[in-house]
């Protein structure tokens, strides 16, 4: 097995910049959990890791570790946290493909979609995408202003579940615009309805806004159907919203609730 080199380090590092990402056409993933999670799914271009790593790996898998990444190389604890983007380095680090998907028109209307109008933060990224693996939902449709996907930050907070929902970048109100005219297209606003006393259909578009700014008016004038997620008790006062991540994850869970009893 090959040694690693500095300027291969150093190619590792360079890919935390998205305009090198997107050039190179690759993403990191690092850890033990994640990497193993991405492998199946993901051609590997590089795995680089420690002696323990690959002990442990080869004890439970036959076939090796390095037959699965077209690069393998090991590496000293000291070299890994100088390849590392993380501040607590976790034995191995793999460079992976990006994938190219196909958005459709017809996705909102098979089953519930996520549109994600200007989300800037990598976490709250990351989390939705694992929020919407939770609960089943395939596409999500990022408007152009939204934080890159293969950003390393986002990339692990997915905790894996990039391999399973594909996320698309499009100019979000041109594409709201192409879905058929009865497609139902939510959004959650201060002035929408209950969303524990609307009946939710189990298919279409759920958009989230920004986290600052929430839904930008170019898109809210192609919501057909706002919510509200309503604060408890209510008339008290409240903090002034929620985090976007965390509405994501009290919509879906309302929507998903309602899909089982119909």
């Amino acid at each position: 097995m090959a040694t690693i080199s500095k300027a291969k380090i150093k190619y590792i590092r360079s890919l935390e910049r998205k305009k090198i990402r997107n050039a190179e056409g690759l993403f990191i993933a690092e850890g033990p959990k994640l990497v193993g999670d991405l492998l199946p799914y993901f051609h590997c271009r590089l795995l680089a890791a420690t002696p323990e790593f690959f002990e442990v790996q080869e004890r439970g898998d036959k076939n090796g570790i390095g037959n699965k990444a077209d690069e393998v190389f090991e590496l000293s604890q000291a070299e890994l946290s100088a390849a590392s983007l993380l501040q607590a380095p976790q034995q191995v680090i793999a460079l992976f493909e990006q994938p190219r998907y196909t958005l459709s028109a017809d996705y909102p209307e098979q089953d519930l979609c996520l549109a994600l109008d200007d989300v800037q933060d990598p976490g709250n990224l990351g989390t939705i995408i694992r929020l919407a693996d939770w609960f089943g939902i395939r596409h999500i449709v990022c408007s152009q202003g939204t934080v890159d996907v293969y950003n390393p930050k986002a990339v692990q907070a997915t905790m894996g579940a990039l391999a399973r929902v594909k996320v698309h970048y499009t100019a979000l109100a041109d594409y709201i615009r192409s879905l058929p005219m009865e497609t139902p297209v939510f959004g959650t606003f201060l002035d929408g309805e209950n969303i524990y006393t609307r009946k939710l259909p189990t298919k279409g578009l759920l958009v989230m806004g920004n986290e600052g700014n929430g839904i930008g008016p170019e898109i809210e004038a192609l919501v057909n159907r706002k919510l509200y997620i309503p604060n408890y008790p209510q008339g008290e006062t409240t903090s002034e919203s929620l985090n976007v991540a965390i509405a994501t994850a009290v919509t879906c869970a309302e929507f998903r609730r309602q899909a089982a009893w119909q």
